[in-house]
């Protein structure tokens, strides 16, 4: 009875394929089908993050040129619209799995705590200073000069997250640096206001640090999701986006009270050329709209990396001088025509990269490419997970 139960296991064992080559089929085919998900949702995301930053940056521009003056009621706006995502991440969140690295230790209560704060505090103080600038400078000029972001973000990733640095990133590193540095020679006032010399100066330092601040965020975002949170899912991105912005809310309405603004918003209220009611829907569409941004930016995070969030987040930025000419009617001289080439081939040569890097790894999972004419061998045996370091 026992040899028949051995000559049964050895024939259903004939008939069985070989489960190791099985094995790399599934994994095969698993791996291309979660790489066109994975792109479709960076598609997604990229998006959110261009139309989101462009519009946003309309509405708040036309909110300082028909009569509002506040700057800490445009940083709140930017901030506040996050009870907007409580019902889509409620949603969503049964439908959403780990795509990511779940260790088994997760977060403890405190470090959370503290990274929401120190986050919320940064992206605060960051969007003051983003409104300081968007008051003096003509639209055109302020989103060229938020193209500095990437090289800034690049800086901070190279020493916290390890961002390799190679010939063709900094090429576009160097391009975008000149392409902002050209904006400082810039002499123009906007058509709607005179502005001084001296508020045009601030408001071009004020726009310089804020991207300084924006590109340290993004670095520390990942930083968070690498080594303290260590739960890369749909609820960890979700968490990071609302309680961050909860924080910086808070910042940012303290800013409000403490600082006596609050008091001149019913009069400004009155005085706003296009109306009360264009007044409150412009306030309440900038902060619904800043959140698609961020659901696009933090999302792109979490798929890639921050900077590839923020060299995305510069491919929105000729669309937004261009909507100035034609909404705004700012000028376009030589300047900022020779600003936004650059920012452009600055930008080109990171997706070139990111192309380069995708290539790569296509090929290491054993998904053939264009061109190739040797036989994939899948890496990453014992189904070890295959990274970028994008």
């Amino acid at each position: 009875m026992k040899g028949d139960q051995e000559l049964q296991v050895i024939v259903q064992q004939g008939k069985e394929p070989n489960p190791t080559v099985q094995d790399e089929r599934n994994s095969v085919g698993s791996n291309h089908t979660n790489i066109y998900k994975r792109w479709l949702r960076v598609i997604i995301y990229t998006f959110f993050v261009i139309s989101g930053q462009s519009v946003a940056t309309i509405l708040g521009r036309l909110y300082y040129d028909n009569g509002g003056n506040s700057k800490w009621l445009a940083t709140v706006v930017q901030l506040v619209g996050f009870p907007v995502l409580l019902p889509y991440y409620l949603f969503s969140i049964k439908t959403h799995t780990t795509t990511h690295r779940d260790d088994d230790k997760a977060a403890s209560h405190r470090n959370r705590v503290l990274v929401y704060l120190a986050l919320g505090v940064l992206v605060g103080g960051d969007c003051y200073l983003y409104s300081i600038g968007l008051l003096y400078l003509p639209v055109s000029t302020f989103s060229l000069i938020c193209a500095s972001q990437l090289a800034f973000n690049a800086f901070f990733s190279y020493f916290l997250n390890s961002q390799k640095l190679t010939p063709i990133i900094l090429n576009s590193l160097l391009l975008l640096t000149i392409s902002s540095t050209l904006l400082a020679f810039n002499n123009e006032a906007s058509n709607f206001k005179k502005v001084t010399r001296v508020q045009y100066v601030t408001s071009f330092i004020c726009t310089i640090g804020a991207s300084a601040g924006f590109g340290l965020v993004l670095s520390l975002q990942q930083v968070a999701f690498r080594k303290v949170l260590k739960r890369q899912t749909f609820s960890e991105v979700m968490d990071m986006i609302i309680y961050v912005s909860l924080v910086a809310s808070c910042v940012s309405l303290v800013g409000l009270f403490s600082s006596g603004e609050w008091k001149n918003l019913s009069s400004e209220m009155d005085r706003y050329k296009l109306g009360k009611v264009s007044y409150v829907m412009n306030l309440v569409w900038t902060a619904v709209i800043w959140q698609v941004f961020n659901i696009g930016g933090t999302g792109l995070i979490f798929e890639l990396s921050s900077l590839f969030s923020n060299a995305i987040s510069a491919l929105g930025l000729p669309v937004v001088p261009v909507l100035a000419v034609i909404i705004f009617h700012d000028k376009m001289n030589g300047l900022k025509v020779i600003s936004m080439i650059l920012a452009i081939w600055g930008f080109m040569s990171y997706v070139y990269q990111h192309y380069l890097d995708d290539k790569n790894l296509k090929k290491s999972i054993g998904i053939p490419t264009t061109g190739s004419s040797d036989s994939p061998e899948a890496k990453g045996s014992g189904g070890q997970k295959i990274q970028t370091s994008a």
